[in-house]
């Protein structure tokens, strides 16, 4: 059974799996009012995770506690909007690693006010320093261990929105807290799914948008060439808090600022 805990009246037990060995997985959701943006894709990922790291939870259960939240902190006249965070653990105990087969998950629901949204006239980003390793057995979970992230976030500034990771092969991957989309005159890339550290609910709407419209989208490796070369038409960054980001530049490169995004895509459209 589930155990829930609000971040506002206390945390997880000290024993808690999630704070000794980032044992579980996030998400974090964009609310305006009692209703969030993909709602139901987030609740269905952190089902899915869940089971890969085989902790039991049930889309029901998380929908009651995302109606209980919305419920708790949604309920005020500020239409501008909130974030929800469900931090899903395996619970408490065992010895070292090894966890109880009997232990319950451990559920901390915490609200916080919505970052300043980038502008749509793009913002900038740099390449990090830190190599980003992703397990293939862990690729695409939100899980708790994100050390890699925070290491290269430490090198972002007010006029540095983002940080562009790459793989050991030289590979851009994914941005510190961002998917990555790349315009093209052939069509749209991402790098592939299997390549990533968290695979984006907002990612996985845009690229089926896409698709239904006809247009081309191939997920494939992304050179930092790619990116700064003359064939690039628009990067974008991915997150389902902040929408849509365009980048007007990179580390020193100027990049064109595609607007064809924004007739497809309105956050308030996608509220559940």
């Amino acid at each position: 059974m589930l155990k829930l805990y609000w971040a506002d009246e206390s945390g997880l037990p000290a024993g808690d799996r999630g704070l000794a060995y980032g044992d579980g997985l996030f998400e974090t959701i964009r609310m305006k009012g009692r209703q969030g943006v993909l709602l139901g894709r987030h609740v269905e990922r952190m089902v899915r995770d869940a089971g890969r790291l085989a902790i039991p939870v049930t889309r029901q259960e998380l929908i009651s506690v995302c109606r209980q939240a919305a419920d708790r902190f949604g309920a005020g006249p500020d239409d501008q909007g909130w974030v929800l965070k469900l931090t899903l653990t395996r619970g408490t105990g065992g010895r070292g690693y090894r966890p109880e087969p009997t232990a319950q998950p451990n559920l901390l629901v915490a609200a916080s006010g919505l970052p300043p949204i980038p502008s749509p006239e793009g913002v900038w980003a740099d390449f990090s320093p830190v190599k980003l390793t992703v397990n293939p057995l862990l690729a695409g979970i939100k899980s708790l261990n994100r050390l890699e992230q925070v290491m290269a976030a430490r090198d972002l500034t007010d006029d540095r929105f983002e940080m562009l990771m790459l793989d050991s092969e030289g590979q851009l991957v994914e941005g510190t807290r961002t998917n990555l989309l790349v315009r093209f005159d052939q069509g749209w890339v991402t790098p592939p799914r299997t390549s990533l550290a968290v695979a984006g609910v907002l990612r996985e709407w845009l690229l089926e948008q896409l698709r239904s419209r006809g247009e081309t989208v191939a997920e494939r490796p992304l050179a930092v060439s790619d990116v700064v070369g003359p064939d690039c038409r628009g990067l974008f960054l991915l997150n389902s808090v902040l929408g849509v980001v365009p980048v007007r530049g990179v580390a020193d490169h100027e990049l064109p600022v595609y607007s064809g995004l924004a007739t497809i895509f309105d956050l308030n459209e996608l509220l559940e």
